[in-house]
């Protein structure tokens, strides 16, 4: 698994296998495999409208929306929800458009604490370094590309860590240089990231250290608010 799909994901097909279907994210542009019964087709003028209109995001852990049958369909948060009147589905929970706001990244970020870490996940019933990052921008207004080396080419880079705040971005890199993990920094020389689960640990100028060992190596740090 390289990514997941969340409630009201938009895609453009670009391939056909079989029973397989390659799909491009309209939110970033990333491309993956998804099965033929996994999707919800809709003609271009449809699609246009809905990703031409302003985003509105559910901003509850894990919702419903129903359909004409009442049938009721399980949605977490970040799902869009700009998809409801296309699919004939009805949602009555909280719902807003997001805005840039770096103060509410922090506070975000802790409403996924402890998630497991899953390889390509994007909820907080598994996640990845950069989903997380990822997904807690897009619920606060901002677009992010998947990858946390994708990311690392956005927003402004700072020279030290003593000129971050809170909501700023670190990348880490492994031995041969190449950036393999992002984190959400936090007040006081805090970091949230999904590592084993979204936890919290101390970071310095060389990287995040837990205890008396430094377990990533820093390598940047962006601002993107």
């Amino acid at each position: 698994m390289v990514s997941q799909l969340l409630y009201g994901d938009c895609y453009k097909i670009i391939d056909r296998k079989k029973t397989w279907v390659k799909i491009r994210m309209e939110w970033d542009g990333y491309e993956g495999w998804v099965t033929q019964p996994q999707i919800k087709e809709v003609s271009e003028k449809d699609y246009h409208e809905i990703i031409s209109t302003d985003t509105i995001i559910s901003s509850d852990i894990i919702n419903y929306v129903s359909n004409h049958n009442n049938l009721l369909f399980p949605i977490l948060i970040g799902s869009d929800l700009r998809v409801l009147e296309k699919l004939n589905h009805t949602f009555d929970g909280e719902t807003y458009s997001p805005k840039p706001n770096k103060k509410k990244l922090s506070k975000t970020a802790f409403m996924y604490l402890n998630s497991p870490y899953l390889w390509g996940g994007r909820t907080p019933l598994g996640i990845d370094c950069s989903g997380f990052t990822q997904i807690v921008y897009k619920i606060n207004g901002v677009k992010l590309s998947r990858d946390a080396h994708q990311q690392a080419n956005q927003g402004q880079t700072l020279s030290f860590i003593e000129e971050s705040e809170a909501g700023d971005l670190a990348f880490f890199d492994d031995s041969e240089g190449k950036i393999v993990h992002v984190g959400l920094l936090l007040e006081n020389h805090c970091i949230i990231h999904a590592h084993g689960t979204v936890r919290i640990d101390q970071i310095d100028q060389t990287g995040i250290y837990n205890g008396s060992a430094h377990t990533h190596k820093l390598r940047m740090i962006k601002k993107l608010i």
